[in-house]
């Protein structure tokens, strides 16, 4: 059965449409119990509505938070403007639509705020939120994981399980999905953003972890 990744959905679309390239992990969706594991190199994102928090993504990426609202399926139709709001109070959908996969190209661990906060460029949440997660178990590093995101051909729709919820950030989709697709941004954009990110990293690495094979 296909793996799949489990993002906040306005993080899911922002990679969709190459407007984020990197994820920072420091264990499951608020899991207290273990840290995160990359335990896959290549995956689908299944975009998530637990926990949604409107005000740590940077004003200039509000319009993804509307949008966003279109990976999930309701019975009664989209949530209202209304379900906007800070605590994101919005109804678990029936049903995802997962729209694009990702292969891991780089993984670091970093201790540095400041390695953080210049990545910034690369991801759609507030400096503050993601220096936050650097905060959170503060003895253990965060993970920064770049990934190089394709489109699939057309969206595919799955029906949203009860042992979906939950904090372990994995999970088996029971239906087909296809790695095929087209890269959200070209060979020579992701190459010269990967050489940025890599360059910002490297001074705040304490555990350098190959490129999954």
């Amino acid at each position: 059965m296909p793996t799949a990744f489990k993002e906040w959905a306005v993080t899911v679309r922002a990679l969709a449409e190459g407007e984020q390239l990197v994820t920072l992990r420091k264990g499951g969706i608020r899991d207290d119990r273990k840290h995160f594991e990359l335990e896959h190199d290549r995956f689908f994102l299944y975009p998530t509505f637990e926990h949604r928090r409107n005000d740590v993504v940077r004003a200039s990426h509000q319009p993804e938070l509307r949008r966003a609202l279109e990976e999930g399926v309701w019975p009664d139709d989209e949530p209202s403007a209304h379900a906007l709001t800070r605590d994101g109070g919005i109804p678990q959908p029936e049903r995802v639509r997962i729209r694009a996969w990702a292969e891991v190209a780089g993984h670091w661990r970093v201790t540095d705020p400041r390695t953080v906060d210049a990545l910034s460029p690369y991801y759609v949440w507030t400096t503050d939120y993601a220096e936050k997660r650097l905060s959170w178990k503060r003895f253990h590093p965060l993970h920064v994981i770049l990934l190089r995101t394709y489109r699939i051909p057309r969206p595919v729709t799955v029906k949203v399980r009860d042992d979906f919820y939950g904090r372990h950030p994995w999970l088996e989709v029971t239906r087909d999905l296809p790695f095929e697709g087209t890269p959200v941004l070209s060979d020579e954009e992701f190459d010269r953003a990967s050489e940025e990110i890599e360059a910002i990293v490297e001074g705040g690495v304490v555990d350098r972890t190959p490129v999954l094979a």
